[in-house]
């Protein structure tokens, strides 16, 4: 049975998830801290964990299941049944997290019937917050003082994606961390067809928020 959704209430609490998950990663990120490695050998750390439960609670009243990089492994037997759900990685680019640079994220999106209809990435040592959801647009917004309680007045303070452009060269944004030689093929194949193309490196989905606004253009 379809429950109907309320985008804005829905886009709120993900936003108030993911700064108070930003809040408790900036704790750990000034101090000390021990580094697991993952099944896969990917980095994991405190913030990540207590990243995770914040975000877990917040969402909590929405009554939709959370799908977490750091949650316990669900079936997908049991996952095809969910009409949604959250999807969420509470600190994506922990290797960033890790080397103290700067490039993490908090991420969260609510996924309907396999299609994103929400998303919302903060970046907690900038206080820059990304979000976006069908009906409403995509928006940029940099917290300078306290955040307003209520989605109206975060959209009067926010700047509506993408961000107008002065004329400038094709520019390529990709992985810190993870550049392959596949990449650097297709950066080389992007360099034939243009005339000049500027190189930007960064950690976690900070890439794609640069494509969002348009400061880069892939």
């Amino acid at each position: 049975m379809q429950r109907k959704m309320d985008t804005e209430k829905l886009l709120f609490s993900a936003i108030g998830a993911a700064l108070k998950a930003g809040e408790e990663i900036l704790k750990l990120y000034s101090m000390d801290f021990n580094v697991e490695q993952k099944d896969d050998n990917s980095p994991l750390t405190l913030a990540d964990k207590n990243a995770h439960n914040i975000i877990c609670e917040n969402l909590s009243d929405t009554s939709f299941p959370v799908l977490s990089e750091e949650g316990k492994s669900i079936e997908y037997a049991e996952r095809s049944q969910w009409e949604y759900f959250w999807m969420v990685d509470p600190l994506d680019g922990t290797k960033e997290f890790v080397k103290r640079n700067g490039e993490f994220t908090v991420n969260i999106a609510l996924i309907h019937e396999q299609r994103s209809v929400l998303g919302v990435i903060y970046v907690p040592v900038t206080k820059t917050l990304y979000y976006a959801a069908e009906g409403i647009g995509s928006f940029k917004f940099e917290i300078t003082d306290m955040v307003e309680d209520n989605l109206d007045g975060i959209l009067l303070q926010s700047i509506k994606l993408p961000i107008q452009q002065q004329s400038r060269k094709f520019t390529v944004v990709a992985s810190r961390s993870h550049l392959s030689e596949e990449t650097n093929m297709f950066i080389d194949g992007l360099r034939t067809a243009h005339k000049e193309v500027d190189f930007l490196s960064s950690g976690s989905s900070i890439k794609l928020c640069l494509v969002a606004e348009g400061s880069a253009d892939v």
